[in-house]
């Protein structure tokens, strides 16, 4: 199962978490901040995040008016282990998005119109 995440959603987060500005240019800047904030909140210590074996992080760039306007996301697998139950998988990409979800960019009146 896969989550996206906008890379100023992860680069929020860490500020927020430990007080540092990261510079996301990669898929591993990506994978070693996610890792960063997963490991950092109590949040993600219940028994769900027992069983997540890791959290895979691809890019994603998405063009919303044109070929050189874009913004970069990322997408979160979640690999579990054999035993885990849907609704424990659910639970946890749930908390996973909820958390991440906080630190959306408020909308402004320059943003195009979805």
């Amino acid at each position: 199962m896969k989550i996206r995440v906008e890379r100023d959603q992860i680069v929020q987060a860490i500020r927020r978490m430990e007080g540092i500005e990261v510079v996301l240019e990669n898929e591993h800047d990506a994978k070693e901040a996610v890792n960063l904030a997963l490991g950092g909140s109590e949040l993600f210590s219940g028994p769900g995040f027992q069983k997540l074996k890791s959290v895979e992080v691809s890019e994603v760039r998405e063009y919303r008016t044109s070929a050189v306007e874009y913004e970069i996301g990322y997408l979160l697998e979640f690999i579990f282990e054999g035993d885990v139950k849907p609704q424990e998988k659910a639970a946890v990409i749930k908390t996973v998005q909820e958390f991440f979800g906080a630190f959306r960019r408020p909308a402004s009146s320059l943003d195009p119109v979805s």
